[in-house]
């Protein structure tokens, strides 16, 4: 094997040096996109069917909350995103409850109890309301994004005849929506 000329070494050093800055570039693309979502949960117990409002994120913000409440439990659950309702999830006993948040506001936390299932949800906004649901009894939890001007876009979770678990999906506001 023959030594390297000085001008080889020279094109290996600088092929190193462009794929060391692409890789940089590349690592640095995505730590840029990661820092936008964050995910918090899952607050309950292990029981139930899952969901989840991914898709529903596409129609725009989330714009209003229904929440159905028993004695002791979140019982029903169902989330307006834009202008329109995602499916409705959990059982149809209690009284249902239902919040409109106003032009432009968003959830910024969301708190609450849990044991076997959810039994209290607290949604806080960026306009200083506080909007509760439910017994305030059990573990608490209190989920924040974990990235700043980051807000609630969905919720998953798993659910049968009460709201077993949730899990909550931050990141920006949606800059493409139309109805917002």
């Amino acid at each position: 094997m023959s030594p390297l000329s000085p001008s080889s070494h020279r094109s290996l050093r600088m092929l190193a040096i462009i794929l060391l800055a692409l890789l940089c570039a590349s690592a640095s693309g995505n730590a840029i996109q990661s820092r936008s979502s964050s995910y918090s949960g899952e607050y309950g117990g292990k029981g139930g069917k899952r969901f989840s409002h991914s898709g529903n994120q596409l129609d725009g913000p989330i714009t209003a909350i229904r929440v159905r409440v028993n004695s002791r439990y979140i019982t029903g659950l169902q989330v307006r995103y834009g202008t329109v309702w995602s499916d409705y999830v959990g059982g149809k006993q209690g009284d249902l409850e239902e919040i409109f948040l106003h032009p432009g506001e968003s959830v910024i936390q969301v708190s609450g109890k849990y044991r076997y299932y959810v039994k209290q949800l607290i949604f806080v906004t960026d306009k200083g309301r506080y909007l509760p649901f439910g017994k305030d009894s059990g573990t608490s939890f209190n989920a924040v994004p974990l990235h700043p001007n980051t807000v609630l876009r969905f919720i998953s979770g798993r659910s049968g005849s009460v709201i077993d678990a949730i899990s909550l999906h931050w990141d920006f506001y949606p800059s493409h929506c139309s109805t917002c």
